[in-house]
């Protein structure tokens, strides 16, 4: 008997990047006015991206269709860490909340590497 395929929905990867997601919406709700159309707006964007991408890569029919989009929420998590690293220089987050969005980014990281990996080892 074959093992039944998990939901992208059940995926640790997606919850955690999910997560993650609706944390960068309350960090940034407290950013200066002017920035709903520069950081407020890249950052959101970058944290959608992530469970965004995986939801689709799950979705291909093939792995190495799918090894694609989990690439591309991968780039969105180099580019959301960079964000958090600017919106704290530009003293918009303190340092305490910068850590713990930055653990939360690490272990989304580490999940989505795993899942990757997974994946690749399913192409070769």
């Amino acid at each position: 008997m074959e093992k039944e395929k998990k939901t992208y929905t059940e995926l640790d990867v997606w919850k955690e990047a999910r997560i993650l997601a609706g944390e960068i919406y309350l960090v940034t709700k407290v950013f200066p006015k002017d920035e709903v159309f520069g950081l407020i707006s890249q950052m959101r964007r970058s944290a959608v991206s992530i469970p965004s991408n995986i939801a689709e890569g799950c979705g291909r029919n093939y792995p190495k269709d799918s090894i694609q989009f989990f690439f591309i929420a991968r780039g969105s998590i180099y580019e959301l860490e960079t964000q958090l690293y600017i919106s704290f220089d530009q003293n918009y987050i303190d340092e305490l909340k910068l850590k713990t969005t930055l653990i939360r980014l690490e272990t989304t990281r580490k999940l989505l590497n795993g899942f990757i990996n997974y994946y690749q080892s399913l192409v070769k």
